[in-house]
């Protein structure tokens, strides 16, 4: 079975003067969550849209299941694009009915993918009843219909409140455990960092890093510390070779440092300098902290 599902080859887009796709290359690998994160006009949503065949290329190329795609490729790939679009009159299963019929796929598993998004007890209740929660999970259904190998979502949790983007959350755990591949934009970090193996961040049109989350986030440690002499701790903090960054939040700073700097040791070197800690502690790196970090570095 092929490994890579999907991969991308020096793919540009221009519109204008504006490089919306620079010289993009990737491999998504069969069975993973992938999300592609970047600034608005980085290239993500120019990315899905050539992915799909929605936008053309200026150069480049991309395989999907180790061949270039067609109508026939095209079958096995499900989306979720901008807003879900369906009548508001009709019930759920009408709905997905329209959808199948467009699609040319069975009625057979709209009962299916109504359980796997968890409304089937409101199948039979018409469109403009659904919350806007609701709505979201209907148009994954139907990026569902005809059981695709992949999904590809684009912001799906746009627009939904904590609980809405936590069942949106919960159904792509869902989906990546029965098999699907995945591939999703999002401007939420948190949430990708939650549901992702492997992350992709763009900056105008160009990559910064590809690879799975872990390693992403490995390499550094997160600390924040606060003295009485707050200026004479930063200018102490700037001086040691193991603090990468630091960035004051308040009364506090908040370092990125290298993992073999523990928290001991930074506060026998200040102590050291006449510096005692009124404040030490240690956070777990997020995914936002690296992205910030590396939007930081181009700068």
């Amino acid at each position: 079975m092929q490994k890579e599902i999907l991969e991308i080859r020096n793919l540009s887009k221009s519109y204008g003067r504006l490089k919306a796709l620079d010289n993009l290359s990737l491999k998504v690998e069969r069975g993973s969550v992938f999300g592609i994160l970047g600034p608005n006009g980085s290239g993500k949503t120019t990315t899905l849209g050539i992915l799909l065949d929605i936008i053309k290329a200026d150069s480049g190329e991309h395989f999907w299941f180790g061949q270039p795609p067609d109508s026939v490729l095209r079958k096995r790939i499900g989306a979720l694009l901008e807003q879900p679009l369906f009548y508001p009159y009709l019930t759920a299963v009408d709905n997905l009915k329209i959808v199948a019929d467009i699609r040319g796929v069975p009625y057979d598993d709209i009962d299916e993918v109504l359980e796997m998004v968890h409304l089937s007890d409101r199948k039979l209740y018409k469109y403009s009843t659904y919350s806007l929660g609701m709505k979201q999970r209907l148009a994954i259904a139907a990026a569902m219909l005809g059981n695709p190998e992949v999904l590809i979502l684009d912001e799906p949790t746009n627009g939904l409140d904590p609980k809405g983007i936590a069942d949106i959350r919960n159904l792509i755990l869902e989906a990546a455990g029965r098999g699907f591949t995945i591939i999703l934009a999002s401007h939420l970090l948190d949430e990708v960092e939650k549901v992702c193996s492997h992350v992709m961040i763009l900056e105008k049109g160009k990559k910064r890093y590809a690879g799975p989350v872990d390693e992403a986030l490995a390499g550094s440690v997160i600390m924040e510390v606060a003295a009485t002499d707050p200026e004479k701790l930063q200018l102490a903090l700037k001086k040691i070779a193991a603090v990468k960054s630091v960035a004051r939040q308040g009364e506090n700073f908040v370092l990125t440092v290298a993992e073999d700097l523990h928290p001991g040791l930074l506060n026998k070197m200040l102590a050291e300098q006449g510096i005692f800690l009124t404040h030490l502690a240690v956070r777990n790196k997020s995914l936002e902290k690296y992205f910030l970090e590396l939007l930081s570095d181009s700068q």
